[in-house]
């Protein structure tokens, strides 16, 4: 994992980071606040559930962000986890024009995916991709957005799910809303009793720019303890090299909990 202060970075770079860094502490700061008060008192403790599940991961580092912990539980119990990337990662690097963008970012982050996994236990049989176009989950067109649906339904039937686990629907990227609505809709053509969890990512940081997070928001929450496989987490979030100096300073942070939070329908 890169440093700010790695010498292979430039010093314009590392200038960058250090920006980012003081814009980010507010951020911070108010997603620590929230992720606390829903830890401790507005989330419900639950027990490791034994059903197999399948994770939609809008992008890869999603899935082991908001679910590595129980990814990992779940596969030391031999329970049965599909993860399912709906998008290619092309255009991770296109906010942060300081970095170079590697041309082959996309086998870049497809490796780090399968890396990542299988630190939490997931066989690359498991780990699907289904190659839309990064940032435009959410502008398909009826046909495309039908196709994807139709490819989601088949997952779903072929692999009987009884758990789902979505990023939430008002986390602030479209394609991660984009997700949820996708995968919804794909459970309800696939006429499927499943339970579907969501889980944050961008919820608690980026509402303190967009004031979209509202009390009712946070209701239904569950807390799962992952102490007992939280440095197996930690080592899957460190095989995205490539998203380390992405993310702004901090955001890594609220993953270090031995919790990971999930919204029930």
């Amino acid at each position: 994992m890169e440093h700010p202060s790695d010498p292979k970075l430039s010093f314009k770079q590392r200038c960058h980071h250090f920006k980012n860094s003081l814009l980010s502490r507010p951020q911070e700061f108010h997603a620590f606040l929230v992720n606390a008060w829903v830890i401790h008192f507005g989330s419900r403790a639950v027990p490791l559930s034994p059903k197999p599940a399948i994770v939609f991961s809008p992008h890869q580092d999603d899935e082991t962000l908001g679910c590595g912990g129980i990814i990992a539980l779940k596969r030391q119990q031999s329970v049965p986890v599909q993860v399912v990337f709906m998008t290619d990662g092309q255009k991770s690097h296109m906010y942060a024009p300081w970095l170079e963008s590697p041309p082959d970012i996309v086998q870049i982050r497809r490796q780090e995916a399968i890396d990542a996994l299988t630190v939490l236990g997931v066989k690359p049989a498991d780990t699907h991709f289904l190659d839309q176009m990064d940032g435009a989950l959410g502008e398909l067109s009826q046909t495309q957005r039908q196709s994807v649906i139709q490819k989601i339904v088949h997952l779903l039937l072929m692999y009987r799910p009884e758990e789902v686990y979505v990023p939430h629907r008002k986390d602030n990227h479209p394609d991660h809303r984009a997700t949820y609505e996708l995968v919804r809709s794909a459970i309800a053509a696939a006429q499927l009793e499943v339970e579907l969890l969501q889980y944050p990512i961008w919820l608690f940081w980026e509402s303190l720019i967009f004031f979209g997070l509202r009390p009712r928001d946070l209701q239904n929450a569950v807390r799962l303890t992952i102490g007992s496989v939280r440095q197996q987490k930690q080592r899957a979030i460190a095989a995205y090299r490539s998203q380390q100096l992405l993310l702004p300073p901090g955001f890594l942070k609220g993953y270090r909990t031995p919790y990971e939070i999930f919204f029930k329908e």
